[in-house]
């Protein structure tokens, strides 16, 4: 086999994982967009304009405050009779944005159709619109309809690119994963094979060595009989010899045996 085709093996047997998952990520994608129902969305515009020229920045201001009000429930209420969805629904389906250097409040309508996100946008606005003003005088500001919503010509949701990619990158996601856990679980195989559950040997220590057996002494030589006096039957003690070594002879070239008759002969003269 050619080292070319080896490592494509090689390549197809470690990554299969992701090379499968990013298809079928990407055709799920495919497949919601097609399955999904369509939502389209439309934008109708409001601005915020001082009774006092000058004060811009307090115009931006209160176009924050406004825009937080677009989804409350006291603006919402008027608009819900003009659209024919509850104030729940309503709440659902609009949503008020503002810009930090401009006193313009977005709102933005979504419906099944297109006519239905226009009416629930503009609709949103005219009631913020009457709300806002009702207090001009007081605030020093009213709100003013700067642009109508427009009937959107496709639908923002689904969109079959996004979701494609968006798929396509949960495979990628999920088929590393998948390359993780398996490359992990090889790993920790053979280790959790060799020894299940078991702690390592503890190293086994050495023996003693066996005591040496004590030398066994020689026996110390027997003391020679204690001589009897002549005549008297009692014993003469006789006195200890020096330890002398057995190989060689005692001073005065004599070796002890030979001293002991001398000995013998001297103590017998004296007991005469």
């Amino acid at each position: 086999m050619s080292e070319p085709r080896r490592s494509v093996r090689s390549l197809a047997r470690r990554w299969w994982p992701v090379v499968l998952a990013v298809p079928l990520g990407a055709a799920a994608g495919a497949g919601y967009a097609v399955v999904a129902h369509p939502s389209y969305a439309a934008n109708s515009y409001v601005i915020v304009v001082p009774e006092n020229q000058g004060e811009s920045a307090s115009a931006i201001n209160f176009a924050q405050a406004y825009g937080r009000l677009a989804g409350q429930p006291q603006v919402l209420a008027a608009a819900a009779a003009e659209t024919g969805h509850s104030r729940t629904e309503l709440e659902t389906l609009v949503h008020g944005t503002t810009s930090p250097d401009a006193p313009m409040i977005e709102i933005t309508g979504t419906g099944a159709r297109p006519r239905e996100a226009v009416l629930a946008a503009d609709a949103v606005a005219r009631s913020l619109v009457a709300f806002a003003n009702t207090s001009s005088k007081e605030t020093g500001v009213r709100l003013v309809p700067l642009a109508p919503a427009a009937e959107p010509d496709k639908p923002t949701t689904p969109s079959a690119q996004l979701d494609v990619a968006v798929g396509a990158a949960a495979g990628v996601l999920i088929g590393a994963l998948v390359m993780m856990t398996r490359r992990r679980s090889g790993e920790a195989g053979p280790a959790a094979v060799a020894t299940p559950g078991t702690e390592p040997a503890a190293p086994a220590t050495p023996r003693p060595r066996a005591e040496e057996a004590p030398v066994a002494e020689a026996p110390a030589p027997a003391e020679p009989a204690a001589a009897e006096r002549p005549g008297t039957g009692q014993a003469v003690p006789e006195q200890a010899a020096p330890a002398q070594p057995t190989s060689g002879k005692a001073a005065g070239g004599k070796s002890p045996a030979e001293k002991a008759p001398a000995k013998e002969k001297s103590a017998a003269g004296s007991g005469r």
